[in-house]
C-alpha cells in the first residue's frame, strides 16, 4: 500500500520507509518539510549500492550532476525526487549517450534531448543512467559495454529490454520511477518481466527532439516504469505536449492526467485473447495470467468475451523488422562519425546493419506501407471493444542467453562478415531463410508488444500475476489512439483491486 505522507515530521526517514513512498508521496514529503531531497538522493544512492552488485542497473553514476542541482531551487510536481535517465535518446548535456554500445562512448551530447529537459524541470533529481542492450535493439539487456543486467526477482534470468536497466533499478527498490523509451516493447516488457507498471504513450504525445523527429519512423516514443500508476500518470503530465520543430503534435488533454486517472473508467468491453498473434507457442503461465485478468475484469463489472482484431500477425511481424533492421545503418554511421570502429559493434548489430543496408528503399517503404493497414484493421476492432487484453510476453522471464543464436550460428555469422561474403549473401538474398528462423525464433518470447508500436496507439503492461515460481508476469491493454486517460483509470481501478505496489524481491529492504 502506498503510504501518506503524514508521519515524519520533525524525524529523520529511515530506509524501510523510503520504500514505502511513490515518486508523488516523496515529493509531497519533500514539500510539507518531512524530508529532503538531498536526504532522498543519499537514500538512493544507498539502495543503489546494495544492489548494483546484483543487478547492474546503473551503467553511469552522475552524483556530481545530482549534487549540483541539489544547489538550486528545485520546482515542479517531482520537486527533489531521485530519478534514473535510460542511456538511449535520453540526452544529457555534456555527458555521452552511449546507447550501451562501444562505438559511442565518445559520443557526448551537445544539449539535454527535450524530454530530459522537462524531467530536471519537474524536479526530478537525476543521479545516473540505466544499462540496456547494445542499441536498444533487443528485448534483453545484455550489452558488451556494460554487461548484463539482472531480474531483481531472479538474478539468473533478464529484467527485459530495452528498458531492461530501469526496471532492475525500479524493482530493487532504488528509486520508485525511472525513465524508459519503448520502439518494439522496450517499456512494457521490462514491466511485465519485473512487476511494474509500464505505459507506451500514443505517437507524438511526447517529444523526441531535439536530436530527433520520429525516432524509428516513429515506432518510439517516452515514458516511465514505475511501481504507482499514479506516477505514471504525474510524469505523463510532465512529457506530454510536443516542441518546436516536431514533425506532428497530439493535442494535449485538457485535463491532467493525474486527475483524469482517478475517475471511473465505467464499463468498457473487452476483447481478449492469448494466442501469439506470429503463431508461437505461448507458456501456460502466460495464458493464465491473461485467463486470471480476464476473470477480475468481469468482476469489477467490465463485459469480456475472447477476440482478437483481424491483423496478420506475420505480416507485422515482417514489417516491424524491415524497420528494426534498417535503422541499424544509420545508427552506425552516427557511431563512425564520432570515430568508431567496426570492432566497436557487437556481432548482433553487424549482421543486422548488413540485412538493412541489403534492403531495397523500395522494399522498406512497401513495409512502412503496412501500418496504416495494420492501424485500419486495429481501428476496426476499437470500434466494437475500448481495449484488448493479451499477454504482454509469451514466457516468464527468460533465463540470461536463452534467446540467444546457437554459438556456432554465432561462429560462423562473424566469419562471413569479417571476410564480406555476408553482405553479399544478403543482397542476394540467400540468407532470407536463416534470417525468418532468426527473427521467428527472436520474437517468439515477445510477439505482442509490437503491435501499439506500428499502429501508434498506447499500450500499457499492468502487474496483476505471479507464477509458481514466484515471477512477476504482466499483462497488456491497448486502447484507441490518444487514449491514455481510459487505460490509466482502468490501471487504477485494478490496481485497487489488486494491489502490487508492496510487492518487492525478499533481499530489497
Amino acid at each position: 500500500m502506498i503510504r501518506s505522507v503524514e508521519g515524519f515530521r520533525g524525524r529523520a526517514m529511515n530506509p524501510s520507509e523510503y520504500l514505502q513512498h511513490d515518486a508523488v508521496g516523496l515529493a509531497a514529503l519533500v514539500a510539507r518539510g518531512e524530508t529532503t531531497a538531498q536526504e532522498l538522493l543519499e537514500f538512493a544512492l544507498r539502495q543503489a549500492a546494495a544492489a548494483q552488485p546484483k543487478t547492474n542497473a546503473i551503467c553511469r553514476m552522475m552524483q556530481d550532476e545530482a549534487r549540483a542541482q541539489l544547489k538550486k531551487q528545485l520546482t515542479g510536481p517531482f520537486a527533489g525526487v531521485p530519478f534514473l535517465i535510460k542511456d538511449c535518446a535520453q540526452d544529457y548535456a555534456g555527458l555521452p549517450t552511449t546507447y550501451g554500445s562501444r562505438s559511442m562512448v565518445n559520443a557526448v551530447a551537445p544539449a539535454h534531448a527535450h524530454v530530459v529537459r522537462r524531467y530536471l524541470e519537474a524536479g526530478l533529481v537525476i543521479f545516473g543512467k540505466t544499462n540496456l542492450p547494445e542499441f536498444a535493439l533487443k528485448g534483453v539487456s545484455d550489452s558488451k559495454l556494460f554487461g548484463r543486467a539482472q531480474n531483481p526477482w531472479n538474478l539468473e534470468r533478464t529484467p527485459g529490454g530495452s528498458s531492461g536497466g530501469a526496471a532492475a533499478a525500479v524493482a530493487s527498490g532504488v528509486l520508485p520511477m525511472a525513465a524508459g523509451n519503448d520502439g518494439g516493447g522496450s517499456i512494457r516488457i521490462p514491466a511485465a518481466y519485473c512487476g511494474l507498471f509500464g505505459l507506451k504513450p500514443s505517437r507524438g504525445r511526447s517529444s523526441s527532439g531535439p536530436a530527433y523527429g520520429e525516432y524509428w519512423y516513429g515506432l518510439a516514443c517516452e515514458g516511465v516504469l514505475s511501481r504507482s500508476v499514479r506516477d505514471t500518470a504525474a510524469a505523463l503530465d510532465v512529457i506530454a505536449g510536443g516542441e518546436a520543430g516536431d514533425p506532428f503534435v497530439v493535442a494535449k488533454s485538457g485535463e491532467a492526467y493525474a486527475k483524469l486517472m482517478e475517475r471511473e473508467p465505467g464499463r468498457l468491453r473487452i476483447g481478449y485473447s492469448s494466442a501469439s498473434p506470429i503463431g508461437t507457442e505461448v507458456h501456460r503461465e502466460a495464458v493464465a495470467a491473461v485467463n486470471d485478468a480476464a476473470r477480475l475484469l468481469s468482476s469489477l463489472g467490465h463485459e469480456v468475451e475472447e477476440a482478437a482484431p483481424e491483423i496478420d500477425g506475420t505480416a507485422l511481424a515482417t514489417s516491424f523488422l524491415h524497420v528494426y533492421f534498417g535503422q541499424v545503418p544509420p545508427m552506425m554511421v552516427q557511431a563512425r562519425a564520432a570515430g568508431a570502429k567496426t570492432s566497436d559493434f557487437e556481432l548482433l548489430t553487424r549482421v543486422l546493419a548488413t540485412l538493412g543496408e541489403a534492403t531495397s528503399a523500395g522494399a522498406l517503404t512497401a513495409q512502412l506501407l503496412k501500418w496504416n493497414e495494420f492501424a485500419r484493421n486495429l481501428a476496426r476492432f476499437h470500434a466494437r471493444y475500448d481495449m484488448l487484453l493479451t499477454p504482454t510476453v509469451a514466457y516468464p522471464a527468460i533465463a540470461h542467453g536463452q534467446g540467444d543464436p546457437p554459438a556456432p550460428q554465432q561462429v560462423i555469422f562473424d566469419l562471413l562478415d569479417r571476410i564480406g561474403l555476408l553482405s553479399l549473401l544478403a543482397r542476394l538474398g540467400a540468407l532470407k531463410t536463416t534470417v525468418d528462423k532468426i527473427a521467428r525464433e527472436s520474437l517468439q518470447y515477445v510477439p505482442f508488444t509490437q503491435l501499439a508500436n506500428l499502429t501508434g496507439t498506447p499500450a500499457m503492461s499492468v502487474p496483476l500475476y505471479w507464477t509458481a515460481d514466484g515471477l512477476p508476469l504482466g499483462v497488456q491493454f491497448v486502447a484507441r489512439f490518444g487514449e491514455e486517460d481510459r487505460l490509466l483509470q482502468l490501471a487504477r481501478q485494478l490496481e485497487q483491486a489488486r494491489p502490487w505496489f508492496s510487492k518487492l524481491p525478499a533481499w530489497v529492504t
